[in-house]
């Protein structure tokens, strides 16, 4: 039976804390979580991922890695998380190596508004940037006028609000999804 999990994720090494609160059907797959994960960080699915769970690996299959793992399109959220407290890891952009911490918070009767972001805080740091270490350094750059890479990065990025979290327009980026994905 389905019941809605509300998650809350956070992306490791971020100061001040980057999170989000979302809620999600406990009965979807994990490659459907990353989709919702996605949209909900920010980021624009353009690199790999995977998700970890003591040494469980789970991803889209690929003879590439070393690392085994399961297929994520077969692995329900439900059979991972059940009880409050339970953790996953979720990994996106090997190269920058964006790191995940998704911690069951409560669950609760399903209500048809799945999935959708209820909190959070922080804007999602740019895609390429460099993982948290380059992120630090475009920040500080950005901040600084005199800093000798501000002129190339606002050139590259542009203004960048680091506190911008915009709930209403991340929900609606889950709702096109979501009708997307139902056809409605």
């Amino acid at each position: 039976m389905a019941e809605v999990f509300r998650l809350r994720v956070s992306l490791r090494g971020a100061e001040p804390e980057i999170w989000r609160q979302i809620e999600v059907v406990s009965t979807i797959t994990l490659f459907q979580l990353h989709g919702v994960l996605q949209r909900a960080m920010g980021w624009t699915d353009s690199h790999l991922h995977q998700f970890w769970q003591a040494d469980r690996c789970f991803g889209l299959p690929d003879p590439e890695f070393d690392t085994p793992r399961e297929d994520e399109r077969r692995v329900r959220l439900n059979t991972v998380l059940s009880k409050p407290t339970d953790e996953l890891m979720y990994e996106y952009d090997f190269g920058d190596g964006w790191e995940h911490d998704i911690v069951l918070e409560a669950v609760g009767p399903v209500t048809g508004d799945e999935p959708r972001v209820s909190d959070g805080r922080g804007a999602c740091p740019p895609e390429d940037v460099g993982g948290i270490p380059g992120f630090e350094l475009f920040l500080e750059a950005l901040s600084d006028p005199r800093h000798p890479q501000h002129g190339e990065i606002l050139e590259w990025h542009g203004p960048f609000d680091p506190d911008a979290f915009d709930i209403a327009a991340t929900n609606r980026a889950l709702r096109v999804r979501r009708r997307r994905r139902t056809g409605a």
